[in-house]
């Protein structure tokens, strides 16, 4: 997927003109803590809340004010990877958007980034969450996508999580299938770990803790 995809169209820029005042209430109004300041197409680069509050009139001018502007952003035809590497990196709670020329196209908020990986994650669909511990020579998706298949099942998301200074992966994977019983006994069959595993029916709220966990992994 590309960033272009994700645009928020509902949430307004802002013009070196506008009043601090404006700013504020355009954040609250967002429910973000950061906004853009483009004149005409040109991105200017992002205002945070943090700089707004110490002024003490809320009637000036964002172009009149010394503002810390940062400019990250991320061209219209960059993968997604790249938007949750900005909001990790800066700590933003939206990205800005730019075409080949650098024009402003607009921005992608930290909410619709949520309810992406969420939709991607399958975190509100119904099955079973298994998760194993492997080496990372042992890393193969299309085998495991086998063990779970060889029960009638599928694989809806998959993520895998590395540790410093060890061999060892985690691999989470959410398969369409309530009952996971069996597909766990054919991974322990041929040697996989597992480490834990979750049944929509009886722990659907773990499924959203999981969700949760990553974001916080994340630092979105």
């Amino acid at each position: 997927m590309f960033a272009a995809e994700l645009i928020n169209d509902d949430i307004a820029h802002l013009h070196t003109s506008d009043t601090i005042q404006r700013a504020m209430e355009r954040m609250a109004e967002f429910h973000v803590r950061h906004l853009p300041v483009v004149n005409e197409q040109q991105f200017l680069g992002l205002v945070a809340e943090a700089d707004l509050i110490a002024e003490p009139d809320a009637q000036t001018a964002i172009g009149a004010i010394a503002l810390s502007l940062v400019n990250p952003y991320v061209r219209e035809d960059q993968h997604i990877y790249d938007v949750i590497r900005l909001f990790y990196e800066q700590q933003l709670t939206i990205v800005p958007v730019l075409d080949i020329k650098k024009n402003y196209l607009g921005c992608i908020s930290i909410n619709t980034m949520n309810n992406w990986f969420a939709r991607i994650t399958s975190v509100t669909d119904p099955g079973g969450i298994i998760v194993l511990e492997i080496s990372n020579k042992n890393n193969s998706l299309a085998h495991m996508s086998q063990i779970v298949e060889s029960d009638n099942a599928q694989i809806l998301s998959s993520y895998v999580r590395s540790f410093p200074d060890s061999t060892r992966l985690e691999v989470t994977l959410k398969v369409n299938k309530q009952d996971i019983s069996s597909i766990i006994a054919t991974f322990l069959r041929y040697g996989y770990e597992i480490k834990a595993t979750f049944n929509h029916n009886e722990h659907r709220d773990s499924a959203m803790d999981r969700y949760d966990a990553l974001m916080n992994y994340l630092n979105l």
